[in-house]
């Protein structure tokens, strides 16, 4: 444990951001699956509603680094990808 008053804060400060960080990566998984199952029932509508659900989520939670931006990037791009092959 820290052992200065600076150090016990800055592990409070840690353990908050740890907890606030974990329930909006969990939130981006939930969108996430979502659209996923949409696209495994073949409904293109659905997962297109769902992803442009999901898309200012990840977004948001890219800007607040929660999730890196390259990933975000990434985790739309597939979605996308899988979703026009869908169309198709």
């Amino acid at each position: 444990m820290a052992n200065s008053k600076q150090a016990r804060k800055r592990a409070r400060q840690a353990e908050g951001r740890r907890v606030l960080k974990a329930s909006q990566r969990a939130m981006v998984r939930t969108y996430l699956k979502r659209v996923i199952k949409a696209i495994q029932g073949g409904d293109h509508a659905e997962a297109m509603s769902q992803f442009k659900q999901a898309q200012p989520v990840i977004d948001r939670i890219a800007d607040k680094d929660v999730l890196s931006k390259k990933k975000a990037a990434r985790l739309k791009s597939r979605l996308n990808k899988r979703i026009k092959a869908l169309a198709a």
